[in-house]
């Protein structure tokens, strides 16, 4: 639009409407050659004409006034002149002021005032009061210039209009009942006129000011990006000879202000939690909405392109069992996510303090269909089918109804439909619960998750961490332990004793095989997420016999592919927020 792309031309453009508004002709008040001007013969519109040499016809009638001859009148013979349509009511009352109550005056604008019968050099605003008390007087003008009040008593000859800026008032005297037809006429032009000119200049300014908003609010985007791009933030890191380059406008962007707010200051009192990537904060904005903030360290792993990562992956998904991203900030060095606040924390929270609720095994049970069901989702029915690659049970939030939701997709990669694996030459992840072909060679599929998911599994039935044994238990882990006691037919003493109510012992141990099948070594011999729901949710459905589990044999050298033997003695539920390079293997 042109106006917005340049708002000095709009406001050239609104000053020059008011001025024709105001005076549509811009001539002088008379014609440089007085020879050529027409009103310049003397009565040339009869009595009670007006002329006007810039008009066509030259002659008018004035207000109240009809043509004496029409039939003359209109083939240009204007001498005849013209009559009152309504006598005066004083009329033939030789100055009498009873009947003049009944009369009124009507301005004309820009009038040549001459031939007047009468002057008075009183003040202004007496002329008209002056006039009406004499019946005899039938128009008055008033001049500034020394003359002062002007009156006519005889009949009006040689009046003429204007066409240009000067001229000055001219005031008629008519019947009242004119005045009621005649005023409000010319009332209403000049209103219509102020409407228009108020009108024109209140779009044009408020057309001006929408498009400063418009290039404030981009302006304010582009330095977002810009500071993202060129490195202005702390937390943009460099690979190579390429910057990260990021598009967050159609993405809602939060202030440092308002998250400062709304976490009283990011106060010790609201803080949730802390893992790998920073805090997370319990924060109410002033709409009353709770959220979730979760502030990047500038000491941890994971960089702007997990960041980015997540904003990009989650965003675009939409799922009851995937955490809701509302915004993201990128601020003051600062790189922060905003999520739906989970009032009851993470899986990890209650699953292996011992101090906390119990949860029972229905909630159990819940949530382990729930997060398959979130898998099942990422794998197969969204529009972009991911790899989630960090699963485990502080990254399984649950909400106020005991729900579980999918989080922290900072390592989560788009997986082609066409594709058998990915491959990469870091590996990233958490001790514990990463595939054995993932931890060894770096190979991530669909599988890799589904191995993780049966380490949650076995996790949730024995309440106990992946992780937490030791060399007196004499296994290496807690697949180790399940699957010795499964060789064993005595995997029912792995339940965890705060729900191993006889009741549900068939099912958990059901799980627990489900589980089994989920961790075995080979991928092609773990069960696609699709089939581990159904075995979920039917217990018609035959379970094979499961192989044997990966890292089921002690090992007394490192295994954990990433890590060095100090990062293997920090808490084992931390990510290793590495950065990887992908290569595409063909099926």
């Amino acid at each position: 639009m042109i106006w917005a792309q340049n708002p000095n031309s709009l406001l050239l453009f609104t000053a020059i409407i008011i001025l024709y508004c105001l005076n549509p002709r811009f001539s002088t008040a008379q014609d440089d050659n007085p020879s050529n001007n027409p009103c310049d013969t003397f009565a040339r519109c009869g009595e009670y004409g007006s002329c006007n040499s810039e008009e066509s016809p030259i002659c008018t009638c004035l207000p109240g006034f009809n043509p004496r001859n029409t039939q003359e009148w209109n083939s240009g013979n204007w001498t005849s002149g013209c009559v009152r349509r309504v006598p005066l009511a004083c009329e033939g009352q030789n100055g009498t002021t009873n009947g003049s109550r009944g009369d009124g005056f009507l301005g004309l604008d820009m009038m040549k005032l001459t031939n007047y019968s009468d002057r008075w050099s009183g003040p202004e605003d007496q002329c008209e009061g002056r006039c009406l008390r004499n019946c005899a007087c039938l128009a008055y003008g008033y001049d500034d210039t020394g003359v002062g009040c002007m009156f006519w008593t005889g009949p009006l000859l040689d009046f003429e209009k204007f066409p240009g800026i000067s001229g000055s008032e001219l005031y008629i005297r008519v019947a009242g009942s004119e005045l009621s037809e005649l005023v409000p006429k010319k009332k209403s032009h000049k209103i219509t006129i102020i409407v228009v000119i108020v009108a024109v200049v209140v779009v044009s300014i408020g057309l001006y000011f929408c498009w400063r908003l418009v290039v404030k609010i981009r302006g304010k985007r582009r330095m977002r990006n810009e500071n993202l791009v060129t490195g202005q933030s702390e937390s943009v890191q460099y690979h190579g000879q390429d910057a990260i380059r990021v598009n967050l406008e159609d993405f809602p962007l939060f202030t440092f202000d308002v998250l400062q707010n709304a976490t009283q200051n990011f106060s010790e009192a609201n803080k949730l939690g802390k893992g790998g990537f920073g805090p997370v904060y319990k924060g109410e904005l002033e709409n009353g909405r709770t959220i979730a903030v979760k502030r990047l360290s500038k000491a941890s792993g994971q960089g702007i392109q997990e960041f980015m990562n997540e904003v990009m992956l989650i965003s675009k998904l939409q799922h009851r069992n995937l955490v809701r991203l509302f915004g993201c900030c990128i601020e003051n060095k600062e790189t922060m996510l905003i999520y739906e606040y989970m009032p009851n924390k993470s899986l990890d929270f209650f699953l292996f303090d011992q101090s906390q609720e119990i949860l029972d095994w229905r909630k159990r049970l819940n949530i382990i269909k729930g997060i398959c069901r979130g898998l099942l989702y990422l794998h197969r029915d969204s529009r972009l089918k991911i790899i989630h690659r960090d699963l485990k049970p502080s990254n399984i939030l649950l909400d106020n109804n005991w729900n579980p939701k999918i989080s922290d997709f900072g390592m989560a990669r788009i997986y082609g439909t066409k594709q058998d694996h990915v491959s990469t030459l870091r590996v990233v992840g958490t001790y514990g619960y990463m595939a054995p072909e993932y931890a060894m060679e770096g190979r991530f599929s669909e599988k890799s998750d589904v191995f993780s998911f049966g380490v949650l599994v076995l996790e949730i039935a024995t309440g106990r961490r992946n992780t937490s044994f030791n060399n007196d238990e004499g296994s290496m882990n807690l697949l180790g332990h399940v699957w010795k006691q499964w060789n064993e037919d005595n995997v029912a003493v792995l339940i965890d004793p705060r729900i191993s109510s006889p009741i549900y012992r068939r099912e958990i141990v059901r799980c627990m095989h489900i589980g089994l099948l989920c961790v075995q070594e080979l991928p092609k011999d773990r069960p696609s997420v699709s089939s581990v729901l159904s075995m979920l949710n039917s217990e018609t459905v035959e379970l094979s016999e499961p192989k044997q589990s990966a890292f089921s044999v002690k090992y007394t050298s490192r295994t954990d592919i990433g890590t060095s033997s100090s990062q293997q003695s920090q808490k084992s539920s931390s990510s290793l927020n590495n950065v990887t390079i992908s290569v595409v293997h063909g099926r």
